[in-house]
């Protein structure tokens, strides 16, 4: 059976440049690469070819056989198949690197970053207010100060593994296919540890408890995260340590409730203050605080006052603290207290008030109001 030309398999002229060579490959493996293409038997046969005839024309020496004595030139050249080059996955590792496999990598083991660490920090609303400093402890994995991280006892080292030849890859044939596999004498790393560590058993890491003093800034809100950089787990074979996120949680407080950099406070007053006006202090998160309730407030009115509320992390500022103020109630009134509400009421004009539900619009004097409203 005659084979297909490998210029017309990439789709390309004869005096195309190595460029354009790579270029045609990569669109066709892109293309066919069975991860795209599931259980679809002809793209697998579209991706062998595409890559047989790149591993030829893709090398200046396989090309110019080719040109001269077609595929009798190159067949058998690698011992991998007709002219396949085993070298292929290397070049082309981004698109072909998961395949049954194989791919272009180094062997593992090299310089790693190390893992990132949470810590859930609880603090009271005051220190979310004013800001603070504190101290945490976490444990972490570090590296052994006894062997300094090789992993190896006093007086030894790491040796190249016997099994992958330090390469950390086993490589296999498979059809035309040269397959790597992870080496599971060295894990990939490429070496071998004969005598271990005593204090770290050969793993070059062990596990300690640091304390990180854990700067609070005022304003925090429940559920940030701070990240101290440098303070998570130690790196492996050299590299940079990870970082530590501290996720804050602000305890509510019983007074104060915030919305952004807003806070809200709510207290009773008593009806002749909001009905006359008058004023009282009340203990803000930073101090006392004055607050003059206008003639004729009604229950719920929002008294501001301006940059008394939290901080912006941004350093941007404070918000509102806004005092809420409520008619207060007395649970019980005297004779003589009822007497004199009578006497108001019948002083004040009638007043149409909304039908409730069940019943019908009326017209209720005002003492009457009142008499409902104080029981």
């Amino acid at each position: 059976m005659s084979r297909q030309d490998y210029y017309e398999t990439l789709g390309i002229s004869r005096n195309a440049t190595e460029s354009d060579i790579k270029s045609a490959y990569r669109k066709l493996a892109l293309k066919h690469h069975p991860d795209r293409n599931h259980g679809d038997a002809a793209a697998e046969e579209s991706f062998k070819a595409a890559a047989e005839a790149y591993s030829v024309l893709g090398d200046p020496e396989k090309r110019a056989r080719y040109d001269r004595f077609g595929h009798a030139g190159v067949a058998g050249a690698s011992g991998a198949g007709p002219g396949i080059n085993p070298d292929i996955f290397g070049d082309f590792s981004d698109i072909l690197g998961d395949f049954f496999g194989f791919g272009g990598g180094g062997r593992r083991g090299g310089p790693a970053r190390g893992s990132d660490l949470r810590f859930d920090l609880e603090i009271p609303f005051e220190d979310s207010f004013t800001g603070t400093e504190t101290t945490i402890q976490i444990p972490r994995e570090e590296s052994c100060e006894t062997c300094q991280g090789s992993g190896a006892a006093a007086g030894t080292q790491r040796e190249q593994c016997p099994q992958c030849r330090g390469t950390g890859q086993l490589r296999f044939q498979q059809g035309f296919l040269v397959v790597a596999r992870t080496c599971g004498q060295c894990r990939g790393t490429g070496q071998i540890i004969k005598t271990p560590c005593a204090t770290c058993r050969g793993t070059g890491r062990v596990t300690k408890d640091r304390r990180v003093t854990v700067r609070i800034p005022a304003g925090i809100a429940d559920g940030q995260r701070l990240r101290l950089h440098g303070e998570g787990e130690h790196g492996t074979g050299g590299g940079p340590t990870g970082d530590l996120y501290v996720v804050v949680h602000v305890r509510a407080h019983a007074v104060f409730h915030r919305e952004g950099d807003d806070l809200y406070l709510e207290t009773p007053v008593p009806f002749p203050m909001m009905a006359m006006g008058g004023k009282f202090s009340v203990d803000g998160p930073a101090g006392e605080i004055e607050v003059h309730v206008p003639a004729g407030s009604p229950s719920g009115t929002l008294i501001p006052f301006r940059g008394k509320g939290m901080a912006s992390v941004s350093g941007r500022g404070r918000g509102t603290l806004y005092v809420r103020v409520v008619v207060e109630v007395p649970r019980k009134l005297s004779k003589e207290q009822k007497k004199l509400i009578e006497q108001l009421g019948a002083t004040m004009p009638a007043e149409k008030i909304a039908a409730r539900p069940g019943g019908e619009d009326e017209d209720k004097p005002f003492f009457e109001k009142v008499k409902d409203l104080f029981g």
